[in-house]
């Protein structure tokens, strides 16, 4: 398969959420094995993906299970009024033009936004747009072009859900999107409506329809996006597509063709950068890893997109921090090889995640808070029984979960359950749904008796002004960007 560089003229105009400028800007374009401007000029995307904000994640924000359940159980302390105060609220406050310019004075020129289909359609009223929903989308994406930062759009959790974990806020363990034409019709109509409304803002670096997919048959989603590619450039024959490989963006064997004007998505996540990691250099669950090693996977996780001669652009990667100096300036230096290895083969990022409550942001909510006060002792307690996947170490709990692993491992030793084995699917089924269900009304319950200025100090716990930074972390990503990391 060759490379195919989109020769349709880029379009301009005054779409909705376009920032300073954008008339006169035409969009970025695939242009061999990288992305240009309308000038022909070289663009690598750089930067941080957005999580935790249009798409809540229970190891960002710190509640337990999946983002649709947390917000049921909070309503049902607070009522539908005061809870859509509070997450309005935590959606302005999470992301406002001072973290755009903190993350233009690094010198990122992109920002993965994920979303939740539930801000934009109700499972109620499948099919219809909530136009309500795009408010702080096109808020977030016009701060960035102000600031000369690209968006790509990033659908993180699909009706159904596309994978079997808590970031497609799936409360189950099956990817039911691959299972039924109506979940795949929803996405598809969606699709066609956020091309339609972003197809002339220059700012819109391009769509990231599918974050994850994780097809166990791998016979669904092939099809579903040679459908769902033809659906939207029939409405945007411009922006370019991102789209992810399946089992979790590490597969690109279901694609049957290379796309026009496309980039082909990888996930890079080190494996002793997981909150289970070893030292680094050292052993990770029987494995040694090194740069080698980092090398190594790169080269498997991109085989398609150099043999197919398309841009190199890593959607998520970056490790978890433990708060241990020692361990932390290893996983700094993790970082370091794998920005050194993309940077020697041109490839773009965004960084998981921006902000979150202290496990990877950039920058996190105060310690001396309202929502750290309030929530720190419950986040502790999640942490203590590896209620979060994200934050899990696998060995939490170990005295309950050991003998269900040597079940399993006795009486099912030839079991491989989709996608990493029985080991992490008897975790996934015990920590991180069961308990972490069982945790929720404890989590809503802090929100009792809590009046309007409470409940807006919460929120407003996330705006960058009552946030600290990690400033390793920002002198190390300043450092590779050519930007500063000082404080505003």
């Amino acid at each position: 398969m060759t490379a195919q560089t989109s020769g349709t003229e880029t379009g301009t105009g005054t779409g909705t959420g376009m920032g300073t400028g954008a008339a006169a800007r035409p969009m970025l374009r695939v242009s061999g094995t990288g992305l240009a401007d309308g000038e022909g000029n070289p663009v690598r995307l750089r930067g941080v993906g957005l999580g935790g904000w249009m798409n809540m994640e229970n190891f960002i924000t710190g509640y337990p299970g999946t983002e649709a359940g947390m917000r049921q159980a909070v309503t049902s302390v607070l009522g539908p009024d005061r809870a859509g105060l509070f997450f309005d609220r935590l959606l302005g406050s999470f992301f406002t033009a001072e973290d755009a310019a903190l993350l233009a004075a690094l010198g990122t020129n992109c920002v993965r936004i994920p979303v939740n289909y539930r801000h934009f359609e109700s499972d109620l009223r499948p099919f219809e747009i909530i136009e309500e929903g795009f408010a702080h989308l096109d808020r977030v994406i016009g701060l960035l072009g102000e600031h000369g930062i690209y968006s790509v759009i990033d659908l993180h959790a699909l009706p159904g859900a596309q994978n079997q974990h808590w970031h497609s806020d799936n409360p189950t363990h099956v990817a039911a999107f691959w299972l039924h034409r109506h979940f795949q019709d929803r996405v598809v109509k969606l699709w066609e409506f956020m091309a339609d409304r972003y197809k002339d803002n220059p700012w819109v670096a391009g769509y990231n329809p599918i974050n994850e997919p994780a097809d166990p048959s791998g016979e669904a989603i092939g099809p579903f996006y040679d459908r769902l590619v033809k659906a939207v450039r029939a409405v945007d024959p411009h922006h370019v597509l991102f789209l992810d490989g399946n089992t979790y963006s590490t597969d690109f064997s279901v694609f049957r063709e290379v796309y026009e004007n496309t980039v082909f998505v990888c996930h890079d996540y080190a494996l002793a950068g997981f909150a289970h990691g070893g030292p680094y250099p050292g052993y990770t669950r029987g494995e040694w890893v090194d740069a080698d090693h980092l090398r190594a996977a790169f080269d498997k996780r991109t085989r398609f997109q150099r043999e197919t001669g398309t841009p190199l652009w890593v959607g998520e990667f970056g490790p978890v921090y433990t708060g241990d100096p020692e361990r932390d300036a290893q996983r700094y230096q993790i970082l370091r090889d794998q920005l050194a290895l993309y940077d020697e083969h041109q490839a773009g990022w965004s960084l998981w995640t921006y902000k979150d409550v202290g496990l990877q942001g950039l920058v996190s909510p105060g310690p001396d808070g309202a929502y750290r006060e309030r929530f720190g002792p419950f986040i502790a307690k999640k942490k203590r029984l590896g209620a979060d996947r994200w934050g899990s170490t696998m060995e939490e709990s170990a005295d309950a979960m050991a003998p269900l692993h040597r079940l399993i491992e006795t009486e099912a030793p030839d079991w491989f359950a989709y996608p990493w084995g029985g080991r992490y699917q008897t975790d996934d089924l015990i920590r991180h749904i069961l308990i972490a269900q069982a945790l929720l009304p404890e989590y809503a319950e802090l929100f009792r008796g809590l009046d309007e200025p409470e409940l807006l100090a919460l929120a407003d716990s996330f705006a960058l002004d009552n946030c600290v930074r990690r400033q390793p972390l920002l002198d190390l990503l300043a450092e590779n960007l050519g930007g500063t990391a000082s404080p505003a």
